[in-house]
């Protein structure tokens, strides 16, 4: 069976494939010639990956996933979520995104934060979505060098390290991301 991974990312797009039954034969935007942009105009996460997932299916008739995450900070009512790539603005600098959290939380005693995300799958006409959350606290720091986005400022429970000091192979087992995709490969089982 053939499969859409909604992502531009040959990185993201190997990792994904490696938890995939063998059955499952993983193709990127690129591979089917999708190179126009999937504009994210959702107001939640779950939206913004329904609106990738569905695209594929309805522009090229493809079975299709496709996955949003954000960071929510409890102290601010979920802020950034969905904007979290975009939080200090449309250039998506993470060094701007970062400072501006830290400068949201100045007054805050309450640094509880969490990652989430969400896999909206299209298989012909059905659709379902998952979701992963990890939790965390948020520091006043960067610590890493092995992440990207919010990684180097947020520890999640049960670690001491943030995302950017644990790197990549425990991030991936422990992640939103990873939560999410363990549902979803659990419910592509049921197709295959």
């Amino acid at each position: 069976m053939q499969l859409v991974f909604a992502t531009h990312n040959p990185n993201k797009l190997k990792e994904v494939q490696a938890l995939l039954p063998a059955s499952i034969t993983l193709l990127s935007l690129d591979d089917i010639g999708c190179t126009e942009e999937i504009e994210e105009t959702g107001t939640t996460l779950t939206e913004n990956a329904y609106i990738k997932a569905r695209h594929v299916r309805d522009r090229y008739g493809l079975n299709c996933f496709a996955d949003d995450s954000g960071l929510e900070i409890d102290a601010l009512n979920g802020a950034p979520g969905v904007i979290s790539a975009r939080y200090a603005g449309p250039q998506k600098d993470n060094e701007a995104n970062i400072l501006k959290v830290w400068s949201a939380l100045a007054n805050k005693t309450n640094k509880a934060a969490q990652f989430r995300t969400i896999i909206a799958l299209c298989m012909g006409e059905e659709e379902r979505d998952f979701e992963g959350i990890v939790r965390g606290e948020l520091i006043h720091e960067k610590r890493g060098e092995k992440g990207f986005g919010y990684d180097p400022i947020f520890i999640p429970e049960g670690y001491t390290q943030t995302f950017a000091e644990l790197g990549k192979d425990v991030k991936n087992k422990i992640s939103h991301r990873a939560r999410a995709m363990e549902a979803l490969v659990n419910a592509l089982n049921e197709y295959t």
